[in-house]
């Protein structure tokens, strides 16, 4: 049985780098070796899943070399052709994901952020201030509407040579004159346009974000292309002519059905909040 599954695996692997394009057919051969050392390593360090020395010089080599990128693995021909394997809606989830290191440089690897650490024992001393470094990923995963993940459709990396929350950048720049191309919010943009290429079919897309995704650019873009979306909006927007706003648009519209919430209070007695659901 355990000579099976490694089989599965590796046709599995091997079907999922199939698409990937190198520079050097070498560079492939290599990265499906090291793919299946990171698998049957899950959760290890890459010198613990390499084994040995040897093992883990070539995956550093390979991942420190300026000839691969996210781009170059195409895993994503892949999830392509599992939603064209699929029928009905897909959705497409958008989100940041950040992996977070501890270096006494954070400047080597990046900041993410700031956050404060007690440095007394027991955590009650005074609070010392941290600089957090690692390395930002904003990705688009597909899932079915029974929530059955088809894989990532897009991806993108990036990481801070020093770190300004919002609120500190708001006392340098007016947000609003900066032009959406060299925002962060970017990526939000990027990830719509490439995902729903890849796919091939924007009618089954419905691209769904949290706050961050209610940007104007994005909605232009998501009907340019026509396909959906869902975003949990962060401004009440105009709405029709103009006369009016989304909030006071949707008080008109027919509520659909209540949905009922279990959860405790402050207290931690049991409650119920019902929730509207409207939709136009």
């Amino acid at each position: 049985m355990a000579g099976k599954r490694q089989a599965d695996d590796r046709l599995w692997m091997n079907l999922e780098v199939r698409g990937s394009e190198f520079q050097d057919t070498r560079l492939r051969r290599r990265f499906a070796i090291l793919l299946e050392k990171l698998w049957n390593g899950m959760g290890q360090t890459i010198p613990f899943a390499c084994q040995d020395w040897a093992s883990t010089k070539g995956a550093c080599r390979i991942l420190s070399d300026d000839r691969v990128s996210e781009h170059d693995i195409r895993h994503f021909q892949a999830s392509s052709e599992r939603v064209k394997a699929t029928g009905g809606p897909v959705l497409i989830l958008q989100d940041t994901t950040t992996f977070s290191y501890q270096r006494e440089r954070p400047e080597l690897i990046g900041h993410t952020g700031k956050t404060t650490l007690r440095t007394g024992n027991y955590g009650v001393g005074p609070r010392q201030p941290l600089t957090q470094c690692g390395i930002l990923m904003h990705s688009s995963l597909v899932v079915t509407a029974d929530g059955l993940p088809l894989g990532l459709a897009a991806v993108k990396f990036w990481t801070r040579k020093q770190f300004k929350g919002a609120y500190e950048l708001k006392r340098h720049i007016n947000p609003t004159r900066v032009p959406i191309e060299e925002k962060k919010s970017w990526r939000w943009l990027e990830n719509t346009r490439q995902s729903t290429g890849l796919l091939d079919d924007p009618v089954r897309c419905i691209h769904i974000g949290d706050r961050e995704s209610g940007i104007y650019e994005l909605l232009c873009i998501a009907y340019d292309l026509r396909t959906h979306f869902l975003v949990r909006t962060c401004f009440d927007r105009l709405a029709g002519d103009g006369q009016n706003t989304i909030s006071k648009a949707m008080q008109h519209v027919q509520l659909k059905g209540p949905h009922r919430v279990e959860l405790r209070d402050a207290k931690g007695r049991p409650m119920t909040a019902t929730l509207e659901l409207r939709y136009s």
